[in-house]
């Protein structure tokens, strides 16, 4: 059953993972559907958005200053391991430890760019 695209439709792209899309590709062998965007706009229309609680924890953006060396240092990383530069901040965040930093030039330039 192929449905017409209207002229106005755009892709909307968004990350899943490994196991999801394989649902997907499984969905639609079984219900005889020719393409992943149909699965996914069969998904949208059965699903009950109204009673959908978030499972993690609120979220809220921020914007912080850095150096470009920095920015470029994240910018590296996050391509050679294939995710969002909010991912590695998100992990470099969790990776702090409540005692002092650690000794270096990194540690020197934030204490300074904190005052």
């Amino acid at each position: 059953m192929a449905v017409k695209i209207a002229p106005n439709w755009a892709p909307l792209t968004f990350d899943l993972t490994q196991p999801q899309v394989a649902k997907i590709e499984s969905t639609r062998r079984t219900l005889s559907l020719s393409t992943a965007s149909e699965v996914v706009r069969l998904a949208i229309s059965q699903f009950d958005f109204s009673s959908y609680e978030a499972k993690r924890p609120p979220h809220r953006q921020i914007s912080v200053r850095l150096a470009p060396e920095l920015r470029e240092k994240l910018r590296r990383y996050a391509q050679r391991k294939n995710v969002s530069i909010g991912e590695l901040l998100r992990v470099a965040l969790e990776g702090l430890t409540a005692g002092k930093p650690k000794a270096g030039k990194a540690a020197k330039k934030t204490a300074k760019s904190s005052r």
